[in-house]
């Protein structure tokens, strides 16, 4: 990684990472859509700042790979790729289950049994795997920076679901960790 990142227009760039992300958002968005996921989450007003600045990070990030070119036939580009898969298929997993569960219930089986939320995992290996295919430190930051601001979101939008599906949500939560591979501690979330 250089402290100056590479700039450059080009057909091998890291937007080809991006483009089945968005493509997945536009069919799923029918799948939120169903579960009411457009309802509002009752953010306080530090929260709605906060995900501005995640939304606005996430879209500016997706812009620069248009010039992230990928260091093809490199060990990285081969390692980013491994993980970008992985992160896509935690990713489908998520929204099969999301498929697959009735609206007046929470997702709570497949890879919502082992976390409760696997789709911003799978979007942190996804920002994870950009920086690695492209040994590019400002998406490694990037990843690093929105994992933090996703927290206080990932927060209220449990208190939602608290509110919207009650003792059986409360249940999940005490039987399965917010994150995947970090165990469920003793003191509540």
């Amino acid at each position: 990684m250089s402290l100056i990142p590479d700039f450059e227009l080009g057909l091998w760039n890291a937007w080809i990472f991006i483009v089945p992300i968005i493509i997945i958002s536009i069919f799923s968005s029918k799948i939120f859509g169903k579960r009411g996921s457009g309802e509002d989450l009752g953010l306080i007003k530090k929260e709605k700042i906060l995900s501005i600045i995640y939304l606005s990070i996430v879209f500016a990030s997706y812009a620069y790979t248009i010039f992230l070119p990928l260091k093809l036939g490199t060990i990285w580009f081969y390692a980013g790729l491994l993980v970008y898969l992985l992160g896509m298929f935690i990713e489908n997993l998520a929204m099969l289950s999301f498929y697959t569960t009735p609206v007046e219930k929470p997702v709570t089986k497949g890879v919502y049994s082992i976390s409760r939320n696997p789709q911003y995992v799978g979007d942190f290996f996804i920002n994870i795997s950009i920086s690695i295919a492209c040994l590019s430190w400002i998406f490694l930051l990037v990843a690093i920076v929105n994992l933090f601001l996703l927290r206080n979101f990932v927060v209220a939008e449990e208190h939602f679901l608290l509110d919207k599906y009650g003792n059986a949500y409360r249940d999940y939560m005490n039987r399965t960790p917010r994150w995947i591979g970090i165990p469920k501690s003793e003191k509540s979330d």
